[in-house]
């Protein structure tokens, strides 16, 4: 079926040197792909409203590839037609009538973009469509992410685990919280409940927010020191190196305050969060066991099979006893255990490989205050 021409003018489309200020800007954007595409990757403040579904997108697709463009783009209107038009204009309507500077996309800018925004300018709306679609805002954007890795001073925050490197991030005036980006505590016994985003929108987002940090200053960043996953987000090879040659601040505390961190996180917080997600106490406390089990089996070759016997022996006695009594306070003897017989040795010995990085130790306040004086005198010197 072929379009109307409408009598409104079209904007020119966004090009690469605009991409930056829209990333940045929080624009609403609608992505007119597939929802299998759209669930792969997308960016932030965007709404999936496609022009074709997935198995619209497939026959058009097999079509393309068997008979040509014409006869896909034939079948494309076949197919997108009527009532099934009528209902996706409509969303592109409303989007665009309650976002007034909003811009749409699809995979490279061709011929979908052209098509939704004929269509929403038809019914009055005029929208700007990217020039080389998600593609050229994803080149744009990894290209970007390696530029200002290498560019941007950094900080690494390590320190054993359980010291609290993630509470005190925000102290620190410029920081990328990477743990929070990838919706994961980073250890083995860090899942989440919510499921992590795609690697490709962990790379978007974690691109993003350098770029906010560049506009802000140029001053270092600090992160929270990683191996190169992140639960199962893998870390962009120039960040991996970046990581790996920055100078290092070691946060200490003490070991009854780690455990109680620890037992806070792993054991209270997660209660709560699968009571608040399943609902019957039953199959939340069933979730809970499960996910440390679960946890325990993924480490038991690097943690050596007595020393996982005894650990497996010492959580299943706190869930018995978080059964039977309503008593957590067992959990935190596998929590000593896994701290002296597994995270604690393992992290000794990677510091002790990069102890000429090291610039500072100390308590959170210690690290803090000194973190803010170094970037003080630094800044007073130009």
């Amino acid at each position: 079926m072929a379009s109307i021409k409408s009598p409104l003018q079209m904007p020119s489309p966004l090009t690469t040197l605009q991409f930056e200020a829209l990333l940045l800007s929080n624009r609403p954007m609608f992505d007119v792909r597939a929802p299998i595409e759209f669930d792969k990757g997308a960016f932030p403040n965007v709404v999936n409203l496609p022009l074709m579904l997935d198995h619209e997108r497939e026959e058009v697709g097999t079509c393309y590839k068997k008979q040509g463009q014409d006869a896909a783009l034939a079948l494309g209107h076949q197919l997108v037609n009527g009532d099934t038009k009528d209902s996706r204009v409509k969303q592109w309507h409303a989007f665009s009538s309650a976002h007034p500077d909003a811009v749409l996309y699809c995979f490279r800018g061709g011929m979908r973009s052209k098509i939704s925004q004929q269509w929403l300018a038809d019914t009055g709306i005029v929208v700007p469509f990217v020039e080389g679609g998600y593609k050229a805002l994803r080149t744009f954007l990894i290209e970007r992410l390696d530029e200002l890795v290498e560019e941007l001073p950094a900080f690494v925050l390590s320190g054993r685990t359980g010291t609290g490197k993630t509470e005190i991030l925000p102290q620190f005036d410029r920081t990328i919280d990477l743990e929070g980006i990838a919706k994961h505590r980073g250890s083995s016994f860090g899942k989440y409940i919510e499921e992590q985003p795609s690697q490709i929108n962990f790379e978007n987002n974690l691109a993003i927010a350098l770029m906010q940090l560049n506009k802000e200053a140029k001053t270092p960043i600090v992160y929270e020191d990683e191996s190169r996953l992140v639960g199962c987000r893998l870390l962009p090879i120039s960040l991996q190196n970046k990581l790996k040659s920055s100078p290092i601040m070691v946060l200490h505390d003490n070991f009854e305050a780690r455990v109680e961190r620890i037992f806070g996180e792993y054991v209270v917080k997660a209660i709560a969060a699968w009571e608040q997600e399943l609902v019957a106490p039953n199959e939340a406390f069933l979730a809970f066991g499960d996910s440390l089990i679960q946890s325990v089996f993924r480490i038991r070759k690097r943690l050596g099979s007595e020393a996982h016997k005894h650990l497996v022996k010492l959580l299943d006695q706190s869930l018995e006893l978080q059964t039977k009594q309503g008593d957590l306070s067992a959990h935190k003897g596998w929590i000593s255990y896994l701290l002296t017989h597994y995270y604690d040795p393992m992290y000794d010995y990677q510091l002790s490989l990069k102890q000429d990085r090291v610039v500072m130790q100390g308590t959170s306040s210690d690290l803090v205050t000194w973190y803010k004086t170094s970037q003080c005198n630094t800044l007073n010197t130009h």
